[in-house]
């Protein structure tokens, strides 16, 4: 059930016919989703002080619109975690503070006008869907959108840490938290304190058991989590107010450390809120609609590009269909009280996993939700706040990984100086202005890099006929992240829409960003999802700035690896035709003749020589000399050297690194 499914002989649709005959299949998918959802759905919501049911509303709304308007056959919709820094940032504005000092009137009113930012937003959403903008998605640097989601994920973890520990009433900005960190320490409550170490080690150690268990794969660890957590929070009778003492210390238990759930069958439908729409005529409400349009648009794009990547049947989502499709369930889950959402990258992963066909198991996921919390409502009230916490500081600490830091630093020192500057500013001030920060950092390394000014924004690009099948698009001066977008329409335009195999040459430019390769990688799965052939030349003409495969490159000198051989003349032919067989483009062979030290020493006279001379990549470099050691040295006397020189157009030697 958490394998890859058999594909059958045609991708699956999400059609009538797609319901009925995969229905097995999605159904199971979309019950094990939701059981991974529910108390995600549930943090997520307490975490951006919102009431826990909105988490659910979202899901539930979002599920089912989201089914029928979009054509992404795999994504999950669902309040995530990467929202929450926003959401939370908008209730504090507005003068509320969630959970963290029990719910009051200047909570509920932020939450209001939380509720009409997220109106507004979604109506953003759809109108930036309908006008086919989903392309923007692509302006943004590979490096700070990283750095954003890695910053997020510090936040979350520094804001739920006090959460877990049992501390009330912990709250300020990410910074002034960090640094009251050995308080919270203090000041936990052991009981509660325990719930939430105890759920925080499962969640890092259930995949490694998961993994050497098979029958355990599709048991979900946040599942595993309410199954030990649930059981401890009823041993500290967590339903009844009372106190403890443990080292000559009193600590006080009770209903504030669980989850707020309406007390009866279907009292759900009282929980249902309406936005205060007066709220959109202050000016600081429309600084959080451009942060929830722009952070969750991005956000939703980008998971589902990533979904449509990991789609075993490689279907292919149409993004400005989808983002109207969020955008008219963010409408509806805002009007009726429900948090934001996006395409969940984690949720939708799990989908995969567990079998899912269509989107339908998006669907049969939300129709869980709303069984679940219409119907055993006062089950859910005993899950401890410390339980939900401890996920989503896992959550925030995957978002954060240090492996993050040192995959972008072998991408590039320019690309962690950009992704560190996006993360201590985001922390520093706020989502939007981390963003710009890492936008402008990489402009100016850029500039310094000798990037026109003149292309920042428009390619300068020529189209020429390579046959009647191919054509090739030929880039001048650069091709970076500022100027992809319109670089990437016209790929579309000569080699999508018009059926062409196509090639792409850069050898002219004079810098290209991690950004636009990574990009070029894209576009090369895209054309064979079509059955086209797509190439990037260039590239090797032009000088890395780290060694990274996908590291950005600039004009100038490449290092490469120069040959020398000398030998007899009858291995000259033996030689140039097996070196040429490992991908190097040119040779020269120069007749000569001298006298090696034994034959110096003998006093022979010397004797007719050939000289051959190539130049090579490292690797390429490396076969020619294993070759050469293990067939030739042996049995013949030859002189071979080996140096390291700067060439220009790098690629006029090695077709094999074109």
């Amino acid at each position: 059930m958490a394998t890859v499914p058999t594909q059958p002989d045609e991708a699956p649709r999400g059609d009538a016919s797609g319901f009925t005959r995969y229905m097995k299949q999605d159904l199971v998918s979309g019950l094990l989703v939701s059981l991974i959802a529910l108390p995600l759905c549930l943090g997520i919501s307490l975490a951006c002080g919102y009431p826990p049911i909105a988490g659910i509303f979202t899901a539930i709304i979002g599920s089912i619109l989201c089914t029928f308007l979009s054509n992404s056959e795999l994504t999950i919709k669902g309040p995530a975690a990467g929202l929450i820094v926003i959401v939370v940032g908008c209730i504090e504005d507005f003068g509320g503070n969630g959970m963290t000092g029990g719910w009051m009137d200047a909570d509920m009113t932020a939450y209001k006008a939380a509720l009409a930012v997220g109106v507004a937003a979604a109506v953003l959403q759809i109108l930036f869907g309908f006008f086919r903008a989903g392309i923007l998605g692509e302006f943004f640097p590979t490096a700070a959108v990283h750095g954003m989601l890695a910053a997020i994920g510090i936040i979350i973890m520094i804001k739920q840490f006090p959460v877990a520990l049992g501390v009330i009433g912990a709250g300020g900005e990410p910074l002034e938290m960090l640094r009251e960190i050995p308080r919270y320490l203090a000041e936990a409550n052991p009981a509660i304190a325990s719930i939430g170490i105890v759920s925080l080690a499962i969640m890092f150690a259930w995949p490694l058991v998961r993994d050497r268990v098979s029958f355990l794969k599709p048991i979900p660890a946040p599942l595993v989590v309410l199954l030990v957590a649930v059981p401890m929070g009823m041993g500290f009778d967590l339903l009844h107010a009372h106190p403890y003492s443990l080292a000559d210390h009193e600590y006080q238990l009770g209903e504030q450390y669980l989850v707020k759930m309406p007390d009866r069958v279907f009292g759900m439908f009282d929980d249902i809120t309406f936005p205060e729409f007066s709220a959109l005529q202050q000016p600081k409400a429309w600084k959080w609609v451009t942060m929830f349009f722009l952070i969750g648009t991005l956000e939703s794009l980008l998971s589902a590009k990533a979904v449509d990547l990991l789609d075993p049947w490689k279907r292919k989502t149409n993004m400005n269909r989808d983002i109207v499709a969020v955008g008219v369930a963010n409408l509806a889950a805002s009007s009726l009280g429900g948090l934001p959402m996006i395409s969940e990258i984690v949720r939708s992963k799990a989908n995969i996993d567990n079998g899912a066909r269509t989107r339908f198991a998006d669907m049969w996921h939300g129709i869980f939700l709303l069984l679940c919390v219409a119907l055993i409502p006062t089950v859910l009230h005993r899950i401890p706040l410390a339980a939900l916490a401890a996920m989503l500081v896992y959550t925030g600490f995957r978002l954060s990984h240090p492996s993050e830091f040192l995959h972008v630093w072998r991408i590039g020192k320019e690309q962690l100086a950009i992704f560190v500057t996006t993360v201590v500013v985001v922390l520093a001030t706020d989502l939007l202005i981390g963003v710009a920060a890492g936008v402008i950092l990489k402009m100016i390394i850029h500039a310094s890099n000798g990037m026109p000014l003149k292309s920042m924004f428009k390619p300068f690009l020529e189209i020429q006929d390579v046959n009647k099948n191919t054509s090739m698009i030929v880039a001048k001066e650069s091709a970076v992240f500022s100027n992809w977008i319109p670089f990437r329409r016209q790929i579309e335009q000569v080699g999508l829409v018009q059926k062409r195999n196509l090639i792409v040459d850069l050898s002219g430019t004079k810098l290209v960003d991690h950004s636009v390769i990574e990009k070029l990688k894209e576009m090369e799965r895209d054309f064979q999802q079509e059955g086209l052939e797509f190439e990037v030349r260039g590239l090797d003409s032009l000088q890395p700035l780290a060694g990274g495969s996908h590291a950005a490159r600039k004009v100038g000198l490449t290092k490469l690896q120069r040959i020398t051989v000398v030998t007899e003349p009858s291995l000259e032919d033996r030689l140039i035709r097996e070196i040429v067989e490992f991908g190097i483009s040119g040779y020269t062979s120069t007749p000569c003749s001298g006298a090696g030290r034994r034959q110096i020493a003998d006093g022979h006279e010397r004797s007719p020589r050939v000289r051959i001379e190539v130049i090579a990549s490292a690797s390429s470099a490396k076969m020619v000399i294993d070759f050469l050691r293990r067939e030739i040295l042996d049995e013949h006397r030859i002189t071979v050297c080996v140096e390291t020189v700067s060439v220009f157009r790098a690629d006029d030697f090695c077709d094999s690194l074109k």
